[in-house]
């Protein structure tokens, strides 16, 4: 059987491929089980996560024919929602890379990301009410926060289903490209990510993601932490060098 996630591994970035093609990258246990696998990697070396679909589709939500008999307990051990908070809580950036479908639980994984690019065959939505459940592995509150209430909730309570120009309107996502510029496009945003310093990086999503009440400690803590590190004194260094020679 094909392995449900394959993984492309440089030195600052690794691609996840989700690699169930025959089944529209539906999320089933295996590729749950694969993703904690690929956090525990990115968690132990902090590295840009770029996620992307196999054969033409990011990922048509969870498995149906799994998700029916489920039952409460299942639901109560949050397979989907904890390996997402997972992705979100990763130390450097992710980015979902999506062509075709991102439905359902593959919407809510692309949520979970920092970044979303398209390519003009996006469809990206939540029709978990009409199959009789919710979205419960993040949008009821992520998507709020990506694009505003009125419309998160035209999406989550009427079906709505985005495409790529109507997600690009909303930033939802913040780039379509065709097809074949899917991957590259990614690239080049994960070039621009590590031209910074890296714990700056990890740092500042750490931040931007604390609780309102955290702030401003933590900012002020994580400043302290980056005004000790060689990093910066090279870096300011080096800019202040370049200003002179200009």
């Amino acid at each position: 059987m094909p392995e449900p996630v394959l993984l492309e591994q440089s030195g600052d970035r690794v691609v996840v491929r989700l690699n169930r093609p025959q089944a529209r990258n539906a999320i089933d246990q295996e590729m749950v089980d694969a993703l904690h696998s690929v956090c525990a990697g990115l968690e132990a070396d902090p590295r840009i996560a770029l996620i992307i679909g196999e054969g033409g589709t990011f990922a048509a939500g969870a498995d149906i024919a799994a998700l029916r008999d489920r039952r409460r307990a299942e639901a109560l051990r949050g397979i989907n929602s904890a390996v997402f908070d997972r992705i979100r809580r990763l130390p450097m950036p992710t980015v979902a890379l999506i062509d075709g479908y991102a439905l359902g639980g593959g919407a809510e994984l692309a949520y979970a990301c920092d970044f979303r690019i398209g390519t003009p065959m996006v469809k990206i939505g939540n029709p978990e009410t009409g199959l009789g459940i919710l979205a419960a592995a993040g949008a009821t509150w992520r998507l709020a926060e990506l694009v505003g209430e009125p419309l998160a909730k035209e999406i989550l309570l009427a079906g709505r289903v985005l495409g790529a120009d109507e997600a690009l309107a909303v930033r939802l996502v913040t780039e379509v490209v065709e097809a074949d510029d899917l991957l590259p496009a990614g690239h080049r945003l994960a070039d621009r990510i590590a031209r910074n310093a890296p714990l700056a990086v990890q740092l500042t999503k750490r931040v931007f993601h604390a609780p309102r009440e955290a702030h401003p400690l933590i900012d002020d803590i994580a400043q302290a932490v980056l005004f000790e590190t060689q990093d910066k004194h090279d870096r300011m260094t080096a800019f202040l060098e370049r200003r002179k020679t200009s």
